[in-house]
């Protein structure tokens, strides 16, 4: 299986097993590709054939036997979801439960006046009604099924038996004798018509008889379809009353409590502005008026500065009469204004007045000039929604309450707090059957996350925010609420993003799971979790072609004395990332420095970045490092320097950045979503090797030019397979089937265009050569040479040139881009900032990917990595380390400065392991 080289080998079942070994040694090719593939596909093939035809399914793997395989379960780094609905409570389940307490136990309230909300008497829903004006036309209606899937023929024929003539059918009124065939997998809403009335003298009587009636068959419901007259139209509108859920006050009616009232995925609990999203993309009030203290005459809204005085008169046109009533002047400034006004200026008065975000969201919308909708797009961004405030629920539902909290309110809590919250919740003697249970299984749920390390996350934290690490362990704790027994369970490092002082709690959570009886099959590089290993397999000895060999096998003791295992070097110590023998010197009159940042639980803090030097942030989990350095820091600088970036978080200050002209950040996100892209096309390489071709003798007397090698384009691509080299064969209920094409063989190009050579290789045998291969075969072109070398020196020389992008790790995009990065000519005034540089890296690889770093900073450059690896933290300039705890007891910067003063002290978690560290490094 890839570069696997014909393994045979024993894994022990019921216990922790790591696999290890150096990048692209063969690690996820035998536990995810080979292990985990294969128990899904017996799995699988255990369902009938009509079933597996709607289950997607792993292609099979490419050996001869494997035995006494238990059933697997992949816990991967992939981000659970990109879905933005999707939070840390709803994939763990926990926000189902929380829909059901509250859908039970709820107590609702009036969302415009606080009122408990009461049963509405039939005398009370007649009064109201027969204060319409005289002469309205009414229907009096009762709903009998409402968002509900089916063909619903019973409700319609009772409907008939109940001797009404009349039904509307999803706001169509149509004939009970003639009804429509439903689609049965679409949400319907069915009423009964009871009666058609015009409100007049002498109605009392039979609009009484009639709510009864609704009342009755509507299940406490009563529909009423008025009519409004207008100059030039008529409008229609519904108004829903209950007997069961009505504000005595407000005479607003309310639906039954239903698990789906609470949910923002449903158009029944969702905030009808936002859509259940929280937020929304929009011009922000904070870009748009940058400095109140300035007047619109001397450009507080800055979308308007350099208008011409023809726009300015007409925007004046269209304020007048909002300034005039508001009783300010064009040059008056904005901060004069009481926030009334002022919100009023921003959002619109609700009459004629829109708003300027409003009149900023027309003019983007209408504008057909691309350069103007560019400049625009600089002032928009996520803005919190302001009908919900971020809730994502309608105001119904945030209006019910438990325990004084509605369920946002709890949503929006730690994992910690959470726990707290339910701990010391109580119930009445009545609702204690109902309750307690449900508050049971989300304590469980609460407790999981706790055990994994995860207790800094607030439960309303979209998933697709997660890192692949905390993403990893939110799947891990379900794991271990699921209870199962006699699985494989297969983890691809599970420490990423987790601090020293966490790994312990990860063990444990890992070994709770192995002792229940299941297998833990874990892909780690991290030395804690080898050495607590029951068994270590080493793979290697090298990467690519060079590995997928078992160098050594057995218990952690067994391979350190291993004198052919690289890994058992490192773990005795024998071979180790050296301390460097002088730090770089740091200076405060060269250093970027940010000042007051309150983004997410950042308490207001000072951090200074020194410049030309590797700098470390470090912290436990959840002590705020990505929000100051990739929300804030990394925002705040490319705006600084004129480019295009998401708005940073709120801080005071930023200084210091004259000192650099550009800003570069480095993560692990894909570097392209389709098999199409690959290491040659992203670092650009590809273009100049195509360039190469075209100037072979063949190609230029048959006049080909770049593009005929090209598999992206026709001309010089396979039409058969138009350049994927595969093909790909449904096979119903068989796992989809990828055959090489039957006209190019694999090699993406037609015969014309292969038979062009450079040095007896075609364009295709070029894609299939490994980049520490290409450094020698294109020594005569320096840019290839150049970006193939700096992919060979961060590790990835194992890579072929046109493998697809989609087949890469986290790991190998971000090297892939920061090889890209040191492959251009630099001025040595640019700032890097890297998350996690060394996910997926084994010992040896740091190392060489410390050199590169170090080559940088020798450069002129700065670094800047968010890091938890201590052989990292040991080798830099200067550390700020955050914390002292997660989330709310987080976001303070308690240590900086080199790690020999950071290891002095005591208190200090960071200096506490890096302590360590450096002694045994002396």
């Amino acid at each position: 299986m890839h570069n696997l080289r014909d393994l045979d080998i024993d894994i022990p079942r019921d216990q922790m097993v790591v696999v290890t070994g150096p990048s692209g040694s063969g690690k996820s090719s035998l536990a995810f590709d080979t292990l985990y593939a294969e128990g899904q596909r017996q799995y699988i093939e255990s369902l009938s054939v009509y079933a597996r035809q709607f289950l997607h399914q792993l292609e099979r793997p490419d050996v001869d036997l494997i035995e006494g395989l238990q059933p697997t379960i992949s816990i991967d780094q992939r981000a659970g979801s990109h879905n933005p609905r999707s939070t840390v409570a709803t994939v763990t389940e926990i926000y189902d439960y929380l829909r059901l307490l509250f859908a039970r136990l709820g107590e609702p309230a009036c969302y415009k006046c606080g009122e408990p909300i009461r049963q509405q008497a039939p005398e009370q829903i007649l009064e109201d009604l027969l204060e319409l004006e005289d002469g309205t036309r009414m229907m009096l209606m009762a709903p009998l099924v409402r968002g509900r899937k089916g063909q619903h023929k019973d409700v319609l024929e009772a409907i008939r038996k109940a001797g009404f003539v009349r039904a509307r059918v999803d706001g169509k009124i149509i004939d009970v004798n003639d009804p429509p065939e439903l689609v049965r997998q679409r949400v319907h809403n069915i009423e009964a018509v009871i009666d058609r009335v015009v409100i007049r003298d002498g109605i009392r009587a039979r609009l009484a008889e009639s709510i009864d009636l609704a009342i009755r068959h509507g299940d406490g419901l009563v529909l009423a379809l008025h009519e409004e007259k207008l100059p030039d139209e008529r409008i229609w509108h519904e108004e829903l009353f209950s007997t069961l859920y009505a504000c005595p006050n407000c005479k607003i009616s309310y639906d039954e409590l239903e698990p789906r009232t609470f949910s923002f995925n449903s158009p029944y609990g969702a905030c009808p502005r936002c859509e259940g999203l929280g937020s929304k993309v929009e011009f922000d009030p904070e870009l748009v008026i940058a400095d109140r203290e300035l007047s619109l005459s001397s450009g507080a809204v800055v979308p308007w500065k350099g208008a011409t005085p023809a726009v300015v008169r007409k925007l004046k046109t269209a304020l007048r009469e909002f300034t005039s009533a508001a009783g300010f002047r064009w040059n008056t400034p904005l901060s004069k204004l009481s926030p009334k006004v002022f919100d009023q200026f921003i959002h619109g008065n609700g009459k004629k007045f829109p708003g300027i975000l409003n009149m900023l969201e027309k003019e983007y919308a209408t504008t057909t000039s691309d350069a103007k909708r560019q400049r625009l797009e600089a002032f928009r961004g996520e803005v919190v929604c302001v009908e919900c405030g971020g809730a994502r629920l309608r105001a119904e539902a945030r209006a019910v309450k438990v325990a004084e909290m509605s369920i946002h309110e709890i949503a929006a809590m730690t994992v910690s707090q959470a726990a707290e919250f339910f701990e010391n919740l109580e119930f009445d003697e009545d609702e204690l059957p109902i309750g307690e249970p449900i508050v049971g299984e989300i304590s469980a749920r609460l407790e999981f996350l706790d055990t994994v390390g995860l207790e800094y996350l607030t439960l309303d934290r979209p998933a697709s925010t997660l890192s692949g690490g905390e993403s990893q362990r939110v799947r891990l704790a379900s794991g271990l609420g699921s209870g199962l027994v006699g699985v494989c369970y297969v983890l691809d490092e599970p420490s990423i993003g987790l601090h020293p002082r966490d790994n312990e709690r990860l063990i444990e959570a890992l070994r709770n799971l192995q002792q229940r009886g299941n297998t833990v099959l874990v892909v780690e590089h991290d030395e804690t979790i080898m050495r607590r290993a029951d068994w270590l397999i080493d793979l290697g000895p090298g990467a690519g072609l060079h590995g997928g060999k078992i160098v050594s096998q057995g218990t952690p003791d067994e391979v350190s004395r291993d004198e052919n295992s690289l890994t058992g070097q490192y773990l005795t110590g024998e071979v180790r990332i050296p301390v460097p023998e002088k730090r770089r010197r740091t200076a405060k009159s060269r250093s970027i420095t940010i000042d007051g940042v309150c983004t997410n639980n950042l308490q207001s803090v000072k951090a200074r970045f020194p410049l030309s030097a590797l700098v470390c942030v470090t912290g436990v989990s959840g002590s705020g490092k990505s929000s100051l350095l990739n929300e804030t820091l990394g925002r705040a600088l490319v705006r600084r320097l004129g480019g295009i970036a998401p708005k940073p978080g709120p801080h005071k200050s930023l200084r210091g950045t004259s000192q650099i002209d550009k800003i570069i950040e480095i993560d692990q996100s894909p570097i392209g979503r389709t098999p199409r892209s690959n290491p040659a096309t992203y670092t650009g390489m590809f273009d100049e090797i195509r360039k190469a071709f075209t100037s072979t003798r063949d190609a230029r007397r048959r006049g080909y030019k770049a593009g005929r090698f090209s598999f992206n384009v026709k001309g010089g691509r396979c039409e058969e397979c138009q350049g994927q080299g595969q093909q790909k064969i449904e096979m119903n209920f068989l796992p989809d089937l990828y055959v090489p094409c039957p006209v190019c063989e694999g090699k993406r190009f037609n015969r014309q265009t292969l038979e062009i050579l450079y040095r007896d290789h075609s364009i295709a045998d070029v894609l299939d050569m490994r980049v520490e291969d290409a450094v020698a075969f294109f020594e005569n072109f320096p840019v290839i040479s150049r970006l193939a070398g700096s992919l060979n020196e961060v590790g990835l020389g194992y890579l072929t040139l046109g493998q697809p992008s989609t087949t890469l790790s986290g790991g190998e995009a971000q090297r892939i881009k920061l090889a890209t990065e040191l492959g251009r000519v630099e001025t040595g005034k640019t700032l890097y900032i890297l998350d996690e540089p060394t996910t997926g890296l084994h010992f040896d690889d740091i190392k060489k990917l410390m050199l590169v770093l170090g080559r940088l900073v020798d450069l002129g450059n700065t670094v800047v990595v968010i890091e938890h690896n201590l052989d990292v933290i040991k080798t830099a300039d200067w550390i700020i380390d955050l914390g002292p705890e997660g989330g709310a007891h987080g976001g303070q910067i308690v240590a900086t400065g080199t790690p020999e003063q950071i290891a002095a002290i005591e208190e200090n978690h960071t200096g506490r392991f890096l302590r360590e560290v450096l002694e045994g490094s002396g």
